[in-house]
Formats: structure tokens, C-alpha cells, sequence
């Protein structure tokens, strides 16, 4: 069998190949068909405060051993108006709202400057369930922000240290570099929290139970603050 072939033949048989691919994975895409459980998520068997609804589905989901059930996706929108959105790590939740901690000078923090008003998503694709919520930012007191940061394991310390979250870098040695360079400058100390790094709270003016059900019928429970009050109501699929 001759193997050899001139570049043009290797350059037919890859776009072929391409294009027969795409052509396959947009088929697939296209008899994608599955249904959702029928369990029903009804305004009797809801809670009136988001908050307790959200500790329950998020305890149901901790108890169902997902995967990082405290995922959850975030969305800017930035000065020119173009979103972003990135996963990042719920670590607490009040009556006040839901807490996550970044660098402020990426561009998660960019944008958060220009325009507090986000957008959370938790998906839970194994219960059928996502929560969305949207509202206002805040950034959390320095106290709130050096206790979580002192909780953290080292090495985590000494990586906020290290990145400059967003910009550019020439390759993954000068991150390492970075990380040996802080590695001995705080030798045998603390690693205190970077100026730049710190907690946020959004403060949620929308929050929705979205619970997946047969035929596309799906369950949407939605709560909107009014007055300071929740008000509930349900949307159609």
C-alpha cells in the first residue's frame, strides 16, 4: 500500500474529513431528544423566601454528591456592552445575598466597576434543576475579605499574588517564576491578602427555581423584589 501523497491530496482529504465531521455533528445535534423526569416543583411546595428555597435545592444537590454543586456561572457586561461569562466558586450565602472572590483587577473586576448588575447561573443537570439569579454587586469589607483570604490553603495565597487575572503573559514560565519569587519573599510568614484581591456580594433583585419536566413543560418559579418584599409568581416554559 503507497502512503505517500502530495500536500494538495492531504489538504482534500482534511477538509473532506472536516467537512464530513461537521456535517455529523450537526445531525447529531439535530436528534437530540431527551426527556425530563416528571417531578413537579409547584408554588404549595416552595418556600416564600428565595434564600431557604436556595439552601434546600443546594442541600439536595450536596446530598445527591454532585459534582461542585457551589459552581456557578457569572456574567459581566462590560463598558462597550459585551458579556462575559466565567465559572466561579459560590463561597457564601446571607439574607443580604450570594458571595464569590476575585481579583479585582480582571476583567470580571473591569466590568464590575463600569456596571454592578450581574447575572448567576447554577446548573444541576443531574436533579434537571437550575437556579437563576440576577441583581447588583458590592464589594465585601476588607474584614470579610482578609478572614476568608486567611482561611485559604498557601499555596492558593501565594498564586493570588502571583497572577495578574486577564492579562497577558508571554508563557507558563514567567506565571512559575512569579509563584518562586513570592514563595520567598513571604518565606516563614503569613501571606498577607493582595490589595487587589477581595470578595464580592451580589445582591439579587431576581431569583429563579427552574425544575425540568416532560415535553418541555418546564416548572419556572420566579421571585422578584419589590418594596424590599419577594413577590412570587410563576412564568410559562
Amino acid at each position: 500500500m503507497n502512503f505517500t501523497v502530495n500536500k494538495m491530496e492531504c489538504f482534500n482529504f482534511v477538509m473532506e474529513r472536516k467537512d464530513k465531521t461537521m456535517e455529523e455533528l450537526q445531525n447529531f445535534l439535530n436528534s437530540i431528544r431527551r426527556d425530563f423526569a416528571d417531578k413537579p416543583l409547584n408554588e404549595d411546595a416552595i418556600t416564600n423566601n428565595p434564600y431557604q428555597q436556595f439552601e434546600t435545592w443546594f442541600e439536595e444537590a450536596v446530598n445527591a454528591q454532585l459534582l461542585d454543586p457551589y459552581a456557578m456561572s457569572v456574567t459581566t457586561v462590560s463598558n462597550d456592552g459585551q458579556p462575559s461569562t466565567r465559572i466561579v466558586y459560590l463561597r457564601g450565602i446571607s439574607e443580604k445575598g450570594f458571595k464569590f472572590y476575585s481579583n479585582y483587577n480582571s476583567q470580571k473586576g473591569h466590568d464590575l466597576l463600569v456596571n454592578n448588575k450581574v447575572a448567576l447561573n447554577f446548573f444541576w443537570g443531574e436533579l434537571e434543576r437550575q437556579i437563576r439569579i440576577e441583581g447588583e454587586v458590592e464589594k465585601l469589607s476588607e474584614q470579610e475579605s482578609d478572614t476568608y483570604f486567611d482561611a485559604r490553603p498557601r499555596e492558593s495565597k501565594i498564586g493570588a499574588w502571583a497572577s495578574n487575572q486577564s492579562e497577558t503573559i508571554k508563557n507558563r514560565s514567567e506565571l512559575e517564576d512569579k509563584v518562586v519569587f513570592y514563595e520567598g519573599k513571604f518565606k516563614d510568614t503569613d501571606v498577607p491578602r493582595p490589595p487587589h484581591w477581595g470578595g464580592y456580594i451580589v445582591k439579587p433583585t431576581k431569583v429563579e427555581f427552574w425544575q425540568g419536566r416532560p415535553n418541555r413543560l418546564h416548572d419556572r418559579i420566579v421571585f422578584m423584589k419589590e418594596n424590599d418584599e419577594w413577590k412570587i409568581s410563576r412564568v410559562s416554559p
